[in-house]
């Protein structure tokens, strides 16, 4: 889909690169300033033009000034009373202005109005609504101010009540009563509201419009649309949004081509619509030709690259947007750290908390939990730990985020202290809570207690548990040997299995080598997930572990015969801030293979002379026993360790992820390799971390 070009903003070069545009002009003395040098130079000052100056000084969000300048002026009049009061409403400082009113000798229908509308803006309708009836004239607007604040408080009937008595209903009270019944997704009402205005505008139409769209009646919103005599930038931008919410974003992409000029709103209305329905390269093509930029513009182009699996793209525009100067906003820290965490680049995690801090992001307890997640996804669990301690409003999510953590990196025990821990400070854990907690019995082997926890969902908690509970318990009873009794489970599971469970009990399977129980969940598994090669490697690795070539010859021809091809093994580090990939076998991908390749034949060596002998079982092919050695020592997992045994300084860990399950023998070996080596290894698969050192596994070689 191709764009129209766009009028560049004014001022921009596209021969700088982006961030470093040519300095502005020299700032303009501020109007407000020049206006009080006027005042100050008259000769005489009357009334007037006391009330504009104080009005000035509100409209530059100079309050004390222009309340100084009022207590100044030597006569004053209702007019002068009506500027401060309103002033003093729009500033936050309600109870000042309440005050005021208190002392003005004589209020008119605007000052009455004005105070009402101050009780509607704090929200205090109760109160509203004892002063509105206090109001000795009350004009079509008072009337209006009235009908607003019950319709924001959800109180329609009320509402209209009140505007069924009013004397008299301009455009503004009936468009009013239009927003309130679609607020209130009551859209047929307001289209009798509508229908029934003798004078409309052009607000009124996009009210109706908007109340449409924003119910899902987008069809219904198109044909007023049609017929509108006039439009503006809100009315193309509301059918825009319509369509975009709908999922019709063909319709948003057309409205938005004939939009006579294309405002940041829709804009970013039409990313956010590209970036929903996937279309990443649409949503960059407007994105680049836009004529100005916001926060939201940026932070919907990392939240679209985050979300389609774009990470390099996201940190890119992130940085980005800080070289053009633009504050970094809550969706995209989020999206930022998300990123960092799923890449587990501990190095762009930091400075993204550097961030945070820099822009006061640190007191959000949702930002505060991504952080969280973040260390704790990248291996550092000693920060996460700190910062956990030192945020003293923990909500369930940030709770969830440290248990599960814990869980993941094998600390069964911290995960129940934890969560004992919080049941005892009153917070009541949800259904994300068990999973961690499950998880880490299961990843632990703790049997007895899993059990417990389990069946505590309901009979203490009031929670029945889900799909992903039965997938967690399924796995416990696995791993633990209870192959059987997990097959019992799932057949009395009240929902239906899964991909998960079945994918867990196939784990299970694997160690234990259950071959009949694993037939059973590649075949539930392949008509589940029809395209994912997981479950037939699994039944690939039980079948070449017992030698069983003939079996595993014949899984790889019925994959063939689906056209079901087996995702590759990789592994990646951070290093200095650059992220190093490595897959399994192609040794010459990357600029310092020789090196690399020297380092993992000095390790063999070492290897060897300290006991350690390749496992030939986790070699999926019929080959002899160097071929299967050679095979397993290129796994992308140990070219990794290596790289990092070269370039991590001394004293440091190595921080290696990978995107699938660590290989049996790479475990065994690289247990060897921190014992040799005298490093400290964390390794994240698909599954958990391994953190390795002095010869041993924080796993206890139960994973």
């Amino acid at each position: 889909m191709r764009f129209p070009p766009l009028r560049l903003r004014p001022g921009f070069n596209p021969g700088y690169p982006l961030g470093q545009q040519p300095a502005s002009p020299p700032c303009r003395p501020r109007p407000d300033h020049l206006a009080r040098k006027v005042f100050d130079e008259m000769p005489e000052r009357t009334v007037t033009s006391f009330n504009s100056l104080i009005a000035a000084y509100f409209q530059n969000q100079q309050p004390h000034q222009a309340h100084q300048l009022f207590t100044t002026m030597p006569q004053r009049n209702t007019a002068s009373y009506n500027t401060v009061i309103s002033g003093l409403i729009n500033s936050n400082q309600f109870s000042a202005a309440l005050s005021l009113f208190a002392s003005l000798p004589d209020p008119n229908v605007v000052s009455w109005t004005t105070i009402l509308r101050g009780y509607v803006r704090e929200r205090l309708i109760s109160e509203a609504e004892s002063f509105f009836w206090k109001i000795p004239e009350k004009n079509v607007v008072t009337w209006t101010v009235m009908v607003g604040g019950l319709l924001g408080e959800g109180r329609v009937e009320d509402a209209r009540r009140l505007y069924d008595e009013m004397p008299e209903k301009d455009v503004v009270a009936r468009t009013s009563m239009v927003c309130g019944y679609c607020n209130a997704g009551r859209t047929r009402e307001a289209r009798e509201v509508f229908d029934e205005m003798p004078k409309r505008n052009v607000v009124s139409w996009t009210a109706m419009v908007s109340g449409y769209a924003h119910n899902g009646q987008v069809d219904l919103a198109r044909k007023l649309f049609e017929v509108m005599p006039e439009k503006n930038e809100v009315s193309w931008t509301a059918m825009l949004t319509g369509y975009a919410h709908a999922g019709r974003i063909e319709e948003a992409a057309e409205i938005f081509h004939a939009m006579p000029e294309k405002p940041l709103i829709a804009c970013n209305a039409m990313i956010t619509g590209f970036g929903m329905n996937g279309m990443v390269d649409e949503a960059k093509e407007v994105f680049h030709r836009m004529l100005e930029r916001d926060e939201a513009s940026w932070s919907a182009m990392i939240k679209i690259y985050e979300q389609n699996g774009l990470q390099i793209e996201a940190l890119d525009s992130f940085r980005s947007m800080q070289m053009a100067r633009f504050c970094p906003n809550y969706p995209s820290i989020i999206s930022i750290l998300t990123v960092c965490a799923g890449l587990a680049i501990l190095g762009h995690g930091r400075q993204v908390h550097g961030v945070i801090m820099k822009h006061h992001f640190d007191s959000d307890v949702f930002i505060v939990s991504a952080l969280i997640t973040m260390y704790i996804k990248c291996g550092d669990l000693p920060k996460a730990k700190r910062l956990f301690n030192m945020f003293h409003s923990k909500d369930v999510v940030m709770w969830n985020s440290m248990i599960t953590g814990y869980s993941q990196h094998g600390l069964g025990e911290d995960a129940l202290r934890l969560f004992e821990s919080m049941i005892s400070t009153g917070m009541v854990p949800d259904e994300i809570t068990f999973i961690g907690v499950l998880s880490a019995c299961s990843y632990t082997g703790k049997v007895k207690e899993g059990r417990e926890i389990f069946e505590s969902m309901s009979s203490r908690f009031s929670l029945e548990p889900k799909t992903e509970h039965y997938a967690c318990m399924v796995d416990l009873l696995g791993r633990a040997g209870f192959v059987d009794e997990a097959m019992d489970l799932i057949k009395e599971m009240p929902v239906e299995a899964d991909a998960v469970v079945w994918g867990a009990l196939l784990g299970a399977c694997r160690t234990h080598k259950n071959f009949e129980i694993a037939k059973i969940a590649v075949e539930k598994l392949s008509r589940l997930e029809p395209g994912n090669s997981g479950p037939y490697i699994l039944l690939s690795h039980i079948y070449a572990s017992s030698g069983r070539w003939k079996d595993v010859f014949e899984l790889r021809k019925i994959m063939s015969s689906r056209n079901i091809s087996k995702s590759p093994g990789c592994s990646w580090i951070d290093i200095e801030m650059k992220v190093h990939m490595f897959t399994g076998g192609d040794m010459l991908a990357h600029p310092d293979h020789r090196i690399i390749i020297d380092m993992l034949e000095r390790l063999d060596g070492l290897l060897k002379e300290a006991g350690y002998c390749p496992d030939g079982s986790f070699v999926l092919h019929d080959v002899d026993e160097e071929q299967k050695s050679q095979n397993l020592r290129y796994h992308s997992e140990r070219q990794a360790v290596a790289y990092g045994i070269l370039k991590v300084p001394e004293g440091l860990p190595i921080r290696v992820i990978k995107n699938l399950r660590v290989c049996g023998d790479c475990h065994s070996a690289i247990k060897l390799i921190a014992k040799i080596t005298g490093r400290e290894i964390i390794l994240r698969d698909a599954n958990r971390f391994h953190h390795f050192k002095d010869g041993s596994c924080s796993c206890a070689d139960y994973w």
